[in-house]
């Protein structure tokens, strides 16, 4: 398991293991987001068979997966929506835990400069500099 904290209360990690729960609930998680569509992972690892093993482990569960075409500004507004309205850190998960750190910094831009955005991301262990254009272009439309 290689949780990787973002912020205070948010945390990002590569797909978990539904074994992984109860570990995930002692770390100190209350909310487990799954950003990855099931088409992506065998039956094992679905949200379905995470959902159970984090609820039995006290967590709440909640889908929002994500790709390169569903990473829409609603689905980022519904993403931090999720994460900022739950009692306690939120872990958001995916392959890589590249796309629940990309949702991050996008639900950022216009709040934080893309040098601190790209700083928070970087030190949570994702490289993200490609995204300053996309977040620049974010900012100042928040702007207008």
């Amino acid at each position: 398991m290689d949780i990787r904290q973002i912020t205070q209360t948010y945390f990002v990690a590569p797909q978990v293991d539904p074994a992984d729960m109860a570990d995930i609930a002692a770390a100190g998680i209350k909310t487990v987001i799954c950003n990855r569509p099931d088409a992506e992972v065998p039956p094992a690892f679905q949200a379905d068979a995470v959902e159970v093993a984090a609820r039995a482990a006290g967590l709440e569960f909640h889908r929002l997966p994500l790709t390169h075409q569903t990473m829409t500004p609603d689905n980022v507004a519904r993403q931090m929506a999720l994460a900022t309205e739950n009692d306690g850190p939120v872990l958001a998960y995916c392959a890589s835990g590249t796309r629940s750190t990309i949702v991050w910094c996008l639900s950022q831009a216009g709040h934080m400069t893309a040098d601190d955005i790209l700083k928070t991301a970087r030190d949570g262990g994702y490289d993200l500099a490609a995204l300053r254009p996309t977040l620049d272009a974010i900012a100042a439309h928040k702007r207008d």
